[in-house]
């Protein structure tokens, strides 16, 4: 019945969303243009509340929850498991007081609307994976605007989307690289559930009436430790929020 019904609704999740990647991409020149990084930020934090208001066209619900007391003006690296591109409205929209910003392939700052536009004066770290060099010198450079300007950023170690929901094991190298140049920074897991199942499918037809959240979980203080270990406890920590929602009754 869902994949039934994402046929008939589908194709309005599908224009709109576009639609607002359209109408967006002059705002965001012009906010980047006459007013610089702040107007900017917040034509992106706008932009990402309606992207992510598009996939209620398909009944689906975006449930983000953070009961932590995390920092303001304190570097923090956000790291999440990976389910599918649903992934980063969210995370941008809700996020947007700490400044997060994303580590990304660097073929995505060409060729669509907005989200080009975005990674290339956002201050995201856009890395070519076929190059290590010119990879690690982004993500330094990342480091180093979030050390100064008290940004935030995003990982997801897994490396690649999980199409089933089943986490991945994590790698460190990214983590690794912030924190030797940002060793201030604050380690806040998040565990996404279920926005794989929107895209179960492909993206076309998406998936209807799916419940997804997205939990900030306790956050870890790195003190020293290698990247190693304060990586291995978020995966441990994003895993076991997982387990519990998968033994929970469905609401």
């Amino acid at each position: 019945m869902r994949k039934l019904l994402g046929h008939i609704l589908s194709p309005l999740v599908i224009i709109a969303f576009f639609l607002v990647l359209l109408i967006f991409w002059p705002i965001q020149w012009a906010c980047f243009t006459l007013s610089g990084y702040a107007a900017h930020k917040r034509s992106v934090d706008i932009l990402n509340l309606f992207l992510l208001r598009t996939f209620y066209l398909a009944g689906n619900r975006v449930i983000f929850i953070n009961k932590q007391n995390l920092p303001v003006g304190r570097p923090i690296i956000f790291v999440a498991n990976h389910q599918s591109l649903a992934d980063i409205p969210p995370l941008i929209y809700y996020l947007r007081k700490y400044h997060a910003k994303f580590i990304s392939k660097i073929e995505l700052t060409r060729g669509i609307p907005s989200i080009s536009y975005n990674l290339k004066h956002g201050g995201a770290a856009n890395i070519d994976r076929k190059d290590p060099r010119q990879s690690i010198a982004e993500i330094v450079k990342l480091a180093l605007r979030m050390k100064e300007n008290k940004w935030s950023t995003v990982i997801f170690p897994e490396g690649t989307r999980s199409k089933d929901g089943v986490v991945r094991p994590f790698l460190s190298a990214g983590v690794a690289t912030i924190l030797k140049k940002c060793p201030e920074a604050l380690l806040v897991p998040i565990a996404i559930n279920n926005s794989w199942r929107m895209t179960q499918y492909g993206y076309y037809p998406l998936s209807t009436f799916e419940r997804m959240t997205w939990e900030v979980l306790e956050p870890i203080e790195p003190d020293g430790r290698s990247a190693d270990e304060v990586v291995k406890e978020a995966e441990e920590r994003i895993r076991k929020s997982l387990e519990s929602k998968a033994q929970s009754p469905k609401i």
